[in-house]
């Protein structure tokens, strides 16, 4: 999957933008635009049940193609979801753990509405393409994209691809060990001791009770749990795929961001020297592109359709 150039940012003058739908938990941001540097419009829909919200996003789209016309449709969805293109439940969500999201047909309803190309992934992959196009990984192929939020999302991309097989990656989910005193509740009702269950804002929730993230003090023993999990991630990470930089970001981090700064120490002391990485400080990041990763990503997966189907 190659990815066209901004337009605007190359001196390009392509005359219709992109569109792109982010679907997350709580909210789907819909964006139309050549890039983050030149976004036309871009407008909110609540995450309710997904005839509602798919019936808003469709009104949303209709209304920018009815009046700006877009080039390709970028849609990125919060998963699991089905990226097998001869699956028949390709572009559904799948086991979400979301209320009346299970087999939402999303893609499928979005992109049958317009003749133009469309792409579909989860809304970490974008994330992910967005930040080696305009951010923190520009010039890698090598990447992984974090999010710790309400959930733990992993876009990873292995010689500029996302990486497929059985499904998406779903590295959130992976299993690791839990610090000797944790004896606290995981978040996940799938795994006892995944990344997600351990260090999401639903985990921290399962673990001190109904509490806004943005009010737990720095010190709190919370964090050493939540920095050992995502650590644990990390080292897997390095281990098999070897991204050349991690970006982690979502709204825990956002909230506590004295958690990043913990991470890259505590990752160069578990790999202990095994392995080589780039130098400190310039590995584990944040997003360059912050609360615009998500949305720029679905208009990455636009240009990504739209560079596809032209065959370049």
């Amino acid at each position: 999957m190659t990815i066209l150039p901004d337009p605007i940012a190359s001196g390009g003058n392509r005359t219709l933008p992109f569109a792109g739908i982010e679907l997350g938990g709580t909210k789907c941001v819909c964006t139309l635009a050549f890039g983050p540097g030149a976004i036309v419009a871009q407008e909110t829909v609540p995450t309710e049940h997904p005839s509602t919200t798919i019936a808003a996003i469709a009104a949303v789209l209709q209304g920018w193609w009815d009046t700006h016309g877009f080039a390709a449709l970028g849609i990125a969805s919060f998963g699991p979801v089905d990226l097998d293109p001869t699956s028949p439940t390709w572009g559904h969500i799948l086991a979400t753990t979301k209320p009346d999201w299970p087999m939402a047909n999303v893609a499928g309803v979005l992109s049958a509405m317009f003749d133009v190309p469309s792409a579909f992934d989860t809304d970490v992959n974008g994330a992910a393409f967005a930040e080696t196009l305009w951010g923190c990984a520009q010039g890698l192929e090598d990447f992984a994209y974090v999010t710790i939020g309400t959930g733990v999302g992993v876009g990873l991309l292995v010689n500029g691809q996302p990486t497929r097989g059985l499904g998406h990656a779903e590295i959130g989910h992976l299993r690791v060990p839990r610090l000797p005193t944790d004896t606290q509740p995981s978040g996940c009702p799938f795994h006892d001791d995944c990344v997600e269950g351990l260090a999401s804002g639903t985990g921290i929730a399962a673990a001190l009770g109904d509490v806004h993230v943005s009010t737990i003090s720095a010190d709190h023993v919370v964090w050493d749990r939540v920095v050992a999990a995502i650590v644990a991630m990390c080292h897997a990470m390095v281990a098999t795929t070897g991204p050349k930089r991690i970006a982690i970001g979502g709204g825990v981090m956002t909230k506590q961001p004295h958690v990043l700064a913990r991470i890259e120490p505590a990752l160069r002391a578990s790999i202990n020297g095994y392995l080589p990485l780039p130098p400190e400080g310039t590995y584990v990041v944040a997003p360059m592109l912050g609360e615009q990763a998500g949305p720029m990503g679905s208009i990455a997966l636009a240009q990504v359709a739209l560079r596809e189907a032209v065959g370049a």
